[in-house]
């Protein structure tokens, strides 16, 4: 297996355990490097990526706290101030053109978090961006106020434990579909409910360390009856909110 492979298997998160140590300049500097390299539609790379060093903040917005942190936002600001200053007309906005640069900022900050992990750096990504009001985050970070929209928050750091959650991944049928689709009959779906709750895999077992054993035996009860429990008004407020969010920042009409 080459290094990359190697970076690649190794992946995992850091929840909430980061040190005191901090990035080096010439660390993080590489990290934003690579993660531009990612692949992009039609060259324009539309996200914008804001560091964060402030712990304090990170805590307050993000929920959690390392050495640095990267907000990963899809953006059209350059394009269309290049635009303009080029005296060319620029049409972003709708559906498609969110689509397109939500992949470009995942791209991105998904090279951020692998070219971490081969420095030996830990992170976790968190989408506590999308909890309360979005707009706090527009306020405190200066994002525009049209075209633009946080994705995601890579937290950055050295974990100061060895219990990161290095968890394993489904690889088989259900995910992996080879010349057409095929649904899981139900002897599938049963052996891949066992998979979550297999300790070596850990998969669904990191969530039982947290003490959710203590009301449910097996992880994807407690995934669906609590953490996607349906019709939650919690889930409806969050809806409406990012609907609305994105009508006024010019994403759907």
């Amino acid at each position: 297996m080459n290094d990359t492979l190697k970076t690649i298997f190794s992946l995992h998160s850091t929840h909430g355990h980061f040190s005191n140590r901090e990035i080096t300049a010439e660390d993080l500097n590489i990290i934003i490097k690579a993660a531009v390299r990612a692949s992009n539609a039609s060259a324009r790379q539309s996200y914008s990526i804001v560091v964060v060093d402030d712990k304090a903040v990170m805590k307050e917005y993000f929920e959690y706290a390392g050495s640095k942190a990267l907000l990963f936002c899809l953006d059209f600001t350059r394009l269309k101030d290049t635009a303009e200053y080029l005296d060319h007309p620029f049409d972003c906005g709708g559906v498609l053109d969110f689509i397109t640069a939500h992949t470009d900022t995942a791209l991105s900050a998904q090279t951020a978090a692998i070219a971490a992990q081969s420095l030996g750096i830990d992170y976790l990504f968190t989408n506590s961006v999308h909890r309360g009001d979005m707009k706090r985050f527009y306020e405190k970070f200066k994002l525009p106020q049209k075209h633009c929209f946080p994705v995601i928050a890579l937290i950055l750091g050295y974990s100061e434990s060895d219990d990161a959650d290095s968890r394993g991944r489904l690889d088989g049928p259900g995910l992996v579909h080879f010349h057409e689709y095929h649904r899981l009959d139900p002897s599938e779906l049963q052996a891949q409910v066992d998979e979550y709750d297999i300790t070596e895999k850990n998969m669904g077992v990191v969530f039982f360390k947290r003490g959710v054993e203590q009301t449910y035996s097996r992880y994807l009860d407690w995934f669906y009856r609590v953490w996607c429990k349906p019709n939650s008004e919690l889930r409806k407020r969050r809806m409406r909110e990012i609907g609305s969010l994105l009508k006024e920042i010019g994403f759907i009409e």
